[in-house]
């Protein structure tokens, strides 16, 4: 029964400068203020409150093999160890929450760091604990279950989890076999943390000169700056530098994902599956082919994305080739929108307004009591996510926030997460609130739709709508077209694995450059993919969470399909999405999103998307065609010339 519920969501952000907080580089953790800076003591007062419960829980787990070999004798003895599994995996969720966000406020130091292992032993050690229970209820039979639900009230919230075990017969081993694999669980996480200290902490980023002769350290936050800034010379040498300075690590970037490619291909064989793919989705029932249709989906519509490339090429006035390094820049130089922290919660609170003043309430409380760990500062780990794994607390959100439209996106992107994690646990029991991560992505991508909508209906002048409306565009690039491609690259890097053919950095680069080539139009030039491009994949950390990627691509278009229907008023819709946000995982992922109304086993939603997709380039290009209005600011933010 282990449920680790932590939540990581896309970084969409691309930023130009630093907001009114955080200026220049200087990103000293404690110059931010207290209210920008989630508070860890609503889970635990202290580190010392932390490891005096860890103590407690650790001293508890072995109580769980008292019901060894009595599962079977009554349905009481069943529910008595399903209750005490779920509490014990309660109790170790809320510990890894401290632990892990602890550490992700500063990955340098060594104390969290510790914490955050000493939370993975424990976790594997709770799985060994508990690895008879699912060999167990398969030996008690189908049959037997069917009864026990019925005969004991209290198992019905174990109802779909021990239906499910049944389903996973053949893929459960014997109960000493499962518990060499829970206790495995450790080193089944070295590849993604040796990744995430390198490329967070240790890793020597490339320092660089800009035009304007300012010094910039491209590492993470840097390359994000630095890739936007107008000056195009300036784009094309940060981006060279750090793709470069990354691949200057390929050996040792290829090693660490040979290592998770390969531990997906040892737990894969040992649980009988035919193949990586194929373990990975059968946990959330999630058909093979739902995965396949998204990659052949998309190649067919790479014509509408080579379209958005040469928009995007016409509105920057770019007359050679298009780079690969022209695809950050702003769309209409004469608009840089930037907000502060309170003009984005402004915006987003009113662009929620179509789900009902109870959903707006607890975003308030989100903002109010410091949820989110809003800036970046010096060790930081980079990107942003929403955790919802302190069940009886409530979700956290940490960002790297720095003033751009992008971020306020980023920031209403991860209040859908928050808002599914905080309706799932306060709405079910703890063993049905964590929803499956195939959805996961569908409540933050339908908040952006709310956002981007809500500004449209904002603002009328031709420029910043056109920003806008190429903001969309610059989503749907980032999570359908962008995520797509790194899914078939995962596919691919895993299929070379199962046929024995060696997963090295430089195998890796050819296979990534191949792929990237194709989708942005390379040899037809409709974008030129340089050759440095191809070392970006040791860039992405989604990779060392085995086929996750193209979850954001299905939640986008999924999100587009349910988002269009509340947008124009349907309440049945509306009602229909807030069950789903307090749905957890009652039923399997395809099932939840067929009850809040759209099908991913069709090509719909995608060709759903691609034809708004479509409409919105339409619009730009007849902006683009109109006569050009006087130039007007609005308030939606502060306008920069």
């Amino acid at each position: 029964m282990l449920r680790r519920q932590v939540r990581a969501a896309l970084t969409v952000a691309g930023v130009v400068g630093m907001s009114v907080l955080m200026t220049g580089q200087n990103r000293d953790r404690m110059a931010v203020a207290d209210r920008y800076k989630w508070n860890l003591a609503d889970i635990y007062p202290s580190d010392a409150a932390w490891r005096a419960e860890k103590e407690r829980v650790t001293a508890g787990l072995p109580t769980l093999r008292a019901f060894e070999g009595k599962l079977g004798s009554s349905p009481q003895a069943l529910a008595d160890a399903l209750e005490q599994a779920s509490r014990l995996d309660k109790e170790l969720s809320r510990l890894f929450v401290y632990a892990s966000m602890l550490a992700d406020q500063d990955t340098r130091a060594a104390g969290p760091q510790g914490m955050q292992q000493e939370m993975q032993q424990l976790y594997a050690n709770f799985g060994a604990q508990a690895s008879y229970i699912e060999p167990e209820v398969l030996r008690i039979g189908a049959a037997t279950v069917e009864t026990f639900l019925t005969a004991e009230p209290r198992l019905k919230i174990y109802t779909f989890y021990l239906r499910d075990i049944v389903r996973r017969a053949a893929h459960t081993l014997t109960d000493s076999e499962e518990r060499i694999l829970a206790d495995a669980g450790p080193l089944a996480g070295s590849a993604s943390n040796i990744y995430g200290i390198l490329s967070n902490a240790d890793f020597p980023y490339p320092t660089i000169t800009l035009s304007t002769g300012r010094r910039l350290k491209v590492d993470q936050s840097g390359y994000s700056e630095i890739r936007t800034v107008a000056n195009r010379e300036d784009r094309r040498k940060g981006m060279s530098a750090f793709f470069t300075a990354l691949g200057s690590f390929s050996r040792t970037f290829g090693t660490t994902m040979n290592s998770e490619v390969q531990k997906v291909s040892f737990f894969a064989k040992s649980r009988k599956y035919g193949s990586n793919l194929e373990v990975s989705l059968d946990g959330p029932h999630i058909p093979i082919g739902v995965y396949t249709r998204l990659i052949d989906g998309v190649n067919r519509s790479l014509p509408a994305f080579h379209r958005y490339l040469r928009l995007r090429k016409k509105m920057m006035g770019i007359t050679g080739d298009l780079h690969y390094y022209d695809l950050y820049a702003p769309l209409v130089s004469s608009v840089n929108l930037t907000y502060t922290p309170e003009e984005a919660e402004k915006h987003v609170l009113a662009a929620t307004g179509p789900l009902g003043e109870d959903y707006q309430s607890v975003v308030r409380r989100a903002f109010n009591e410091r949820w989110i760990d809003l800036y970046p500062s010096e060790g930081k780990r980079s990107g942003a996510y929403s955790n919802g794994g302190a069940y009886d607390v409530h979700p956290y959100m940490l960002l790297n926030y720095l003033g751009q439209y992008n971020d306020v996106s980023t920031l209403a992107h991860e209040l859908g997460h928050t808002m599914q994690s905080y309706y799932s646990n306060t709405t079910q029991p703890y063993a049905l609130s964590n929803y499956p991560i195939f959805v996961a992505e569908v409540a933050s991508t339908f908040n952006e739709a709310l956002l981007i909508e809500y500004m449209l209906g904002q603002i009328k002048d031709t420029p910043t709508r056109l920003s806008l409306l190429g903001n969309y565009l610059e989503g749907l690039k980032a999570t359908v077209f962008r995520q797509t491609q790194f899914a078939e690259f995962e596919l691919r890097m895993h299929e070379m694995a199962e046929k024995g053919q060696p997963i090295t950095g430089e195998a890796l680069a050819t296979l990534y450059l191949d792929i990237t080539k194709r989708y942005y139009g390379h040899d037809q030039k409709i974008c030129i993919v340089d050759d440095y491009v191809a070392h970006e994949w040791s860039y992405i950390p989604h990779f060392y969470r085995d086929f996750y990627v193209f979850q954001y691509a299905t939640s986008f278009t999924a999100a587009e399909a349910l988002a269009t229907k509340v947008l124009a008023g349907d309440q049945a819709a509306r009602q229909r999405y807030l069950a789903f946000l307090g749905a957890g995982g009652s039923q399997y992922a395809i099932d939840l999103l067929k009850d809040a109304g759209v099908d991913m086993t069709t090509d719909e939603p995608l060709d759903l998307t691609i034809a708004r997709m479509n409409r919105v380039m339409d619009e730009m290009e007849k902006l683009l065609a109109a006569p050009p209005a006087p130039a007007r600011r609005r308030a939606q933010g502060r306008a920069i010339p």
